[in-house]
């Protein structure tokens, strides 16, 4: 399959909705009686040998609708940062996004006695989002001004062996219902 934006994605006969093999846009793509070459910007290349044609369409879908789901991380991030309490009692806001070198993370807060608190935030909680907290965990353990920084792994779902790991690693884990996060009214002043 060859998309609109030039991504090229090579599925199985099998029903499966995950390609086999694919290459993101941009892509230069070269067409021939028997191949297709596709090359990206790393010069990374793609060959795909055509034995037999059984059927060649392009559909056109029309306008995009500008399609969104609701209640991914970024939904959740806002609704946690603007009521951190709900996380834990008394947490306060310090950052959504705080800088590490090695990415941001999720929210950075504070405790009302003072404890810098890193949140990661995830829709489905698996041992790598648990993972990546203890990374923030050391680089943010790393500035004098946060440190000791606490963990709090935070997902709609926190798969039983997330919760374990986070446990073993001083972390602590919350699973929060995002209809419920959406009912509570926000603190955070408002135009609308």
């Amino acid at each position: 399959m060859v998309k609109a934006d030039g991504c090229v994605a090579i599925h199985a006969d099998g029903g499966a909705y995950k390609p086999l093999n694919w290459m993101n846009a941009p892509n230069n793509i070269e067409y021939f009686d028997d191949r297709w070459v596709i090359t990206n910007p790393k010069k990374e290349q793609l060959t795909i040998h055509i034995e037999e044609v059984i059927s060649d369409f392009s559909e056109e879908f029309g306008i995009d609708p500008g399609l969104q789901k609701d209640g991914v991380e970024a939904h959740l991030q806002v609704l946690l940062a603007e009521k951190p309490d709900v996380i834990e009692a008394g947490l306060e806001l310090i950052r959504r996004e705080y800088p590490t070198d090695i990415g941001p993370v999720d929210i950075l807060a504070r405790t009302p006695g003072g404890e810098t608190v890193a949140v990661e935030i995830k829709r489905r909680g698996d041992i790598d989002g648990v993972e990546q907290l203890a990374r923030y965990l050391e680089r943010l353990d790393n500035d004098a001004r946060l440190a000791p920084v606490r963990g709090i792994f935070v997902a709609q779902i926190i798969a039983p062996q997330a919760r374990t790991l986070a446990e073993a690693r001083g972390m602590t884990w919350v699973e929060v219902d995002y209809d419920e996060l959406r009912g509570i009214e926000s603190n955070v002043p408002r135009l609308f």
